[in-house]
């Protein structure tokens, strides 16, 4: 029988206090995982049923590395699973992660993805792109995320907190590129150009677009589709007035970042969790996690869901993550010094 399930509370730090995944036999793993139950407990249990290993899963919006962290070698993880390559690149740099080699994963993930040392590998791919207004912005007036720093998009532009890894991955990848120094201009730019305080999540940015609060926003691909398949009418709606501008088409190409995951430094089941994180990168997986949240599969080949294709083609930055990861420091700093907020 599967060992039950905690559902920990988002924003609720972890601590030595929480429960603990008891240390199981050879035919399970445990995995603390930052995604939710219903986005991968299907796949796992698909995993389950071909494997014949259990999974048990400690699902945690955040915490996860401090209590990694305070556990240390008494930990029960196997593997972790998280999204954005800054937070992989936290747990790495924490030291929580294991080296391990794996000829199948080496196959299924682009170098660009995965660590060099093998410590953690890429699973799923979204793309940070632009969204313009169709009535007042036209295609042809977009062009890279450079431009967004034009006088020309004064009072015009939306986006998050600097706070937000995902935008703090979107300049280390500037930096990674480009230099501090470019980067910095840039964010100083972009900064100059805000219709409104950073403030909401990637949705919030879509919907005052199409609300007219801004002319341009700056967001991640999985909730432009989640927005346009939502079950909520004014998502729907919104979305219909917003249109996806892949930038950088004539250079580099567009910001790619990931979900992934690593085995852990104190894993008792380190077969199984290379296992499990190999079947994670298969066909079956990765085209499971292209329909549920409207991901890029990393693996080539693999058919992508209706909405996402429907996107289009598109050139995508494939500069190696882990060189973008070196500059997520340099990024917080940078933008703590023109005061994004």
């Amino acid at each position: 029988m599967r060992t039950s399930v905690y559902m920990l509370a988002a924003g609720i730090a972890l601590s030595l206090s929480a429960p603990i995944v008891p240390v199981v036999a050879a035919d399970e793993v445990n995995l603390y995982s930052y995604r939710q139950e219903n986005l991968i407990r299907p796949i796992l249990d698909e995993f389950e049923k071909e494997t014949g290993t259990m999974v048990n899963v400690v699902f945690a919006k955040k915490g996860m590395l401090e209590r990694l962290k305070s556990e240390g070698m008494n930990s029960p993880a196997d593997a972790v699973l998280t999204v954005d390559i800054s937070r992989l690149a936290a747990h790495d740099e924490a030291d929580v992660l294991q080296e391990i080699t794996s000829d199948i994963l080496e196959r299924n993930i682009p170098s660009q993805y995965r660590d060099p040392d093998g410590h953690w590998f890429g699973l799923s791919a979204r793309s940070r792109v632009l969204f313009y207004a169709k009535d007042r912005v036209k295609p042809e007036e977009l062009s890279t995320y450079e431009d967004l720093a034009d006088p020309k998009w004064k009072d015009r532009i939306c986006v998050r907190s600097s706070n937000n890894v995902y935008n703090q991955s979107l300049l280390a990848s500037i930096v990674a590129h480009d230099g501090a120094e470019v980067a910095e201009k840039w964010a100083q730019g972009v900064k100059d150009n805000l219709a409104r305080k950073p403030q909401g999540g990637d949705r919030d940015q879509i919907k005052a677009v199409a609300a007219g609060e801004c002319d341009i926003a700056i967001g991640n691909t999985y909730y432009y589709g989640k927005m346009q398949n939502s079950k909520d009418a004014a998502q729907r709606d919104a979305v219909e007035k917003v249109a996806l501008f892949w930038p950088n088409q004539g250079d580099r190409g567009a910001h790619i970042n990931i979900s992934g995951a690593g085995v852990t430094k104190s894993a008792k089941n380190r077969e199984a969790a290379i296992k499990l994180i190999e079947f994670l990168s298969g066909t079956k997986a990765q085209e499971f996690y292209a329909s549920s949240n409207y991901e890029f599969p990393v693996k080539d080949g693999v058919e992508l869901d209706e909405t996402v294709a429907s996107w289009g083609p598109f050139k995508a930055d494939d500069i190696s993550l882990y060189e973008v990861a070196g500059a997520q420091v340099e990024a917080v700093m940078i933008f703590d010094r023109v005061g994004w907020r």
